[in-house]
C-alpha cells in the first residue's frame, strides 16, 4: 500500500486534486469530512466540545453549529488549541481505522488541511502538495465561499506557508489554470510517480 499524505493551503484546488486521484482509482480518506463525522450528534466527540465550549456551540437539533463555535476560538489560540486536541485525536483514530479496511495493494490518499500543520508528513510514503497565488485563493473565497476579505486572511494566516508546505512535499502542484489542466497533471502524476511507486511498494 502505498500512503499518500494530500494537503494544501485553503482554496488552492485541493478537492480537485481528491476527486480526480479517485477517479484514477485510488482510496480516500478526507480528513474535513471524518472531522464532521466524530462530533455528529450523540458521539463523544460532540460531547467533549460542549464540555469545552458549552452548551452555546448547539445548534437547536442539537447538531454542532459551527459558525457559533468558530466565532468562539476565532482569534483565540488557546481554544483553537483546545478544540484540536479533541478534534484531531478522534480524527486519527478513525483514520487509521479506515486505512486497516483499505486494500493492501491500495494507493490510499490521505485529505489533511493541516498535515504540515500537526507534523504528520513523515507518516507518509509521498506528500502531494497543492499550492495556488494568495490573491487567486483570497478571490476564491470571498466569491465561492461567501467569506470577507479579512475573514479569507486571517484563514490564510492560521495555515502554513508555501514555503513550509513546500518543504514538506514530494511534489506541489501548482495550479494556477482551469481545473482541468489541475486534473490533466494530477493524472500524469498517478501514471508517472504513483502507480510506479506503489508497484515498486508491493515488491519491496
Amino acid at each position: 500500500m502505498l500512503k499518500v499524505g494530500l494537503t494544501g493551503g485553503i482554496a488552492a484546488g485541493k478537492s480537485v486534486v481528491a476527486r480526480t486521484l479517485v477517479d484514477c482509482g485510488a482510496v480516500l480518506i478526507d480528513a474535513d469530512a471524518l472531522a464532521r463525522e466524530v462530533v455528529a450528534p450523540g458521539t463523544d466527540g460532540l460531547a467533549a466540545v460542549v464540555d469545552a465550549f458549552g452548551p452555546g456551540i448547539l445548534a437547536p437539533d442539537g447538531s454542532l453549529d459551527r459558525p457559533a463555535l468558530a466565532a468562539v476560538i476565532f482569534g483565540d489560540e488557546d481554544r483553537r488549541k483546545v478544540l484540536n486536541g479533541i478534534i484531531h485525536p478522534l480524527v486519527r483514530a478513525r483514520a487509521a481505522q479506515l486505512a486497516a479496511e483499505a486494500p493492501a495493494d491500495a494507493i490510499l490518499v490521505q485529505d489533511i488541511p493541516l498535515l504540515v500543520e500537526t507534523g504528520q508528513a513523515p507518516n507518509f510514503d509521498f506528500v502531494l502538495v497543492v499550492e495556488a497565488p494568495e490573491d487567486v485563493r483570497l478571490d476564491r473565497m470571498v466569491r465561492d465561499r461567501g467569506m470577507g476579505p479579512d475573514a479569507a486572511r486571517a484563514r490564510i494566516a492560521a495555515q502554513a506557508t508555501a514555503e513550509q508546505r513546500a518543504a514538506a512535499a514530494d511534489v506541489v502542484l501548482h495550479n494556477t489554470g482551469t481545473p482541468e489542466e489541475l486534473a490533466a497533471a494530477v493524472r500524469e502524476l498517478w501514471e508517472t510517480r504513483l502507480v510506479p511507486l506503489n508497484r515498486g511498494s508491493a515488491l519491496s
